[in-house]
Formats: C-alpha cells, structure tokens, sequence
C-alpha cells in the first residue's frame, strides 16, 4: 500500500523514472555531491545524472550472508558506492538475525505467529524458549530468540540433527500452551484459537508454507531457522537525512540517504520489529524536504571532464579480467563464512577467519570475468559487480565487529558476552581507503530520556 500510494503521488506530480537503470557511481565535487553515474541495463551505456543533491533509497545488505530474508537485489550498493568515494559507513558490526524464517529459504514467518499463541519446540517436541526467558518465553525479542534457536541447534537438539527447529502454531498446541502459561482474552476468558481463526489471522504465512514447504501450518508445524534480516549500519546521517563525512557530524552538501541503506540510528545496535518502514517514511521524507530546500539555492557542481571514468574503468577491470575464477563459487564461499562466522553469534577467532576468507576472496574476484560478452541486459557482468560490493562490505562489517569488544543487540560475542557501556556506548564509523585498510572512528551515543538498562526477560 505504501509503494502503491508513493506511486501514485509520484505520476501525479509527473516525476521522470529512468527504468533499468542501475546506478554504479557517487559523482562528488568539492566536498558536495554532484550527481551519480547509472548504467542502462537494456544498452550497458553509461549515463552521467547531473544533479545539486542525491538521495540514496537502496535497501540493505543482507545478500552477504548464507540464509536472508533479503531480495536478491539487495547487495548494498548504495553503502558501497558511498564508501567507494571517501566516505564512512557507520555501526556496520549490528545485524539484525530474524528468528523465524522459513528452513533453507530465509522467507520470514511474521512475529505476529507467536504473537497469536505459537511455540517453538526443538528436535525433542520441547518447548525451549522457558530456558533463555522465562518471563516472556516466546515472546522474547528477535536477537535472544535467534541466539536461543541457534543454541538449540549448536547442542544437538535441531529436528533430526539439522539446522532448524519447529514453529508450532497447530491449534491444539497454541491451545496447550495458552492454558499453562494462563494467557486470557481481554474479557478474562481463557485465550483459545481455531484452525479457522488461524487462517484468518494469518493467511500470508499458511500460504507461504503450504506453497514452499508442503507443510500446513495448521495441521503441522512449520520448520524454521534465523535468517539475516536488517542491517542497523549503513550510511551515516543526521536526523534530516543529510549523510555525514565524519565523527564530528559534518553534513556533505548535496547527498542524503534513508531507509536500511542509511543509519539515522532511531534502531540503535537493536531494531525494534515494525520500526523499518517508519524509519523510512519519516525519515525520507525529512530527506526529501531538505534535498527541496537545498536546490532552491545551490549551484550545480562543476562536472569532471570525464564523470564516467571511475565507474568505466571498474567495468572494464572486470571484462577484461582473466576469467580463472567464477563469481558463483566465491559468492557461496562468501555467504557460509559469513554466516557461520559473523552470523548470530561471533568470537574473535571465527570472525578472524572470516576476514580472512574474505580477504582471500577479494583476490579471487579480480579474476572473475563474465562469460557472456554483450551489452544488452549483461545481468551476468551486473551480479559479479554486486557480488563486489558484498565483499566489501563484507570485510568492513567483519573489521567493524573485531574491534568491538562487546556483546550489543545484533552484534553477540561469546568470548565478550557482556554489553560495556563504559568503553563501547559510541558509534562506529569505517572508512575504506585505496591502499585497502580500513579505518575506524567512533563518536558518543546521544542519551535523551531514557538511560540505556540491562535487558531481562
């Protein structure tokens, strides 16, 4: 509804929408943004948008891991672009695992299962979340739900020793269930359900298991596992949308982001589940007020004699490469390290090997070459493109996370399981410079009403 009506405001007020078209290229002048280069899929030509301000609405970067909820275009391009052209990305280390997705297809099954009653039991049929919240149960937020599932399954008790456990919304057990928790309705009666009612309530996430899995909710339990969801990180702005140079909040004249792409920080090392779209309402509308405001009185950058040169030059690297490796092969390498090592929980010798690995593949990547030689819809030449911006920020979410030393929302160590407010309440920025290191930064969190608490469930 929100695309549909966006939509519809945008034909209303006649705005131009270049279709296929891929941006590939920040174009900054003097400090300010200047415009972007684009790709046009249908031709492979470069086109050069000369603008007095940018907005960066890309989405997130959850491709990088093995098991996403994410789009597959979701290879965060915008944050790569952005870093390509000298600037920090921010609080990349927290990364947001959803507990429930669906078993090897990371399609979300929504909270609001639980919500309505449903359970989660291991390989056992035990109903394991009373171990890591008793309070709350399964009703625990989404990080300690994903680390109890991961536990789970790390200590043998996945359904037949693989790496799910169940979601159980059958109405004989939400019914079980509710009765020894003493769940009642509003009027105090005891809280019950019917497969009827469940259909009713849910009839996305029936239909979705139903259609990928061959299992029905009502009459079967649903197998899932944590899936990458949300990245918390990404390009640094101010409330107003405006993307920040450095530590001490320095707005670039010109470039604005919102969405997952950007880190406004409203989420903080946590997001709160339904908080994505309001972020992105909110602040990019804040965005596009400022952006409004700014072209009224900014002059065009002057353009470089050759805009397109920086992004040609990257695509031509990779036409003309050797061909000895194959993108395929190191995008799954990529995606299982990552997973395993910088997924839901981390230590300094996993996360080690993951840059590593990581670094290794770089490497490799130079040697990628598409097969297919054309310039019409060269989706082969686009994925291996995107696959280059996952390894980098692949590595800076991995530099990002080794330096920090603590346990905090989507970032868990278990070697530092504690949070340490006294030498970690502060914000990460990364910057990545040609000579291949990765700088890091850090300015203080801004504590307004409420003092950050020890968490207990």
């Amino acid at each position: 509804m929100i695309l549909q009506t966006l939509y519809q405001q945008c034909l209303k007020n006649n705005v131009t929408f270049y279709d296929e078209f891929q941006v590939v290229d920040l174009l900054m002048v003097n400090g300010a943004a200047a415009g972007v280069v684009a790709i046009e899929l249908a031709t492979g030509e470069l086109h050069v948008f000369h603008a007095k301000a940018v907005i960066f609405a890309t989405g997130g970067h959850g491709r990088i891991w093995e098991i996403t909820s994410n789009a597959y275009a979701f290879t965060g391009d915008g944050p790569a672009v952005v870093m390509r052209r000298g600037l920090p990305l921010e609080d990349m280390e927290f990364f947001q695992f959803h507990p429930t997705g669906i078993y090897k297809l990371g399609i979300l099954i929504t909270e609001g299962v639980r919500g309505e009653g449903g359970v989660l039991l291991n390989g056992k049929g035990e109903r394991f979340m009373e171990k890591y919240a008793p309070k709350v149960k399964d009703l625990a937020s989404r990080d300690v739900t994903s680390r109890a599932i991961y536990m789970e399954i790390r200590d043998g008790n996945g359904v037949n020793g693989q790496n799910y456990v169940y979601l159980d919304v059958r109405p004989e057990s939400v019914n079980k269930y509710a009765a020894i928790d003493g769940r009642k309705n509003l009027d105090g009666t005891p809280y019950t359900v019917t497969g009827e009612q469940i259909l009713a309530k849910l009839p996305d996430i029936v239909d979705f298991c139903r259609v990928y899995l061959g299992v029905d909710p009502i009459t079967q339990p649903m197998p899932i596992q944590p899936t990458a969801h949300y990245a918390m990180g990404g390009i640094p702005t101010n409330k107003y949308g405006e993307v920040i140079a450095d530590e001490k909040n320095t707005a670039v004249p010109g470039l604005y982001a919102a969405g997952e792409c950007a880190c406004v920080s409203v989420h903080g090392a946590n997001r709160l589940g339904t908080n994505s779209l309001l972020d992105l309402v909110v602040f990019g509308k804040h965005a596009g007020l400022r952006a409004a405001e700014f072209v009224k009185e900014a002059a065009f950058q002057p353009l470089p004699a050759d805009p397109a040169e920086f992004a040609r030059a990257r695509f031509d690297r990779i036409r003309t490469a050797d061909g000895k490796e194959n993108a395929f092969d190191i995008a799954v390498t990529m995606k299982k390290v990552m997973f395993d090592d910088m997924g839901i929980f981390r230590s300094g010798k996993g996360m080690e090997n993951a840059l590593k690995v990581v670094r290794e593949l770089q490497d490799r990547y130079k040697h990628v070459r598409p097969t297919d030689t054309g310039e019409v819809f060269n989706m082969e030449l686009m994925n291996i493109w995107e696959l280059g911006n996952l390894l980098d920020l692949a590595e800076v979410t991995t530099v990002s996370a080794l330096a920090r030393t603590e346990s905090r929302g989507g970032h868990s160590r278990e070697d530092y399981p504690d949070r340490d407010d006294k030498n970690w309440l502060k914000h990460s920025l990364a910057w990545a410079h040609e000579d291949g290191k990765i700088e890091l930064k850090y300015k203080p969190v801004g504590i307004t009403r409420f003092e950050p608490k020890v968490r207990t469930y």
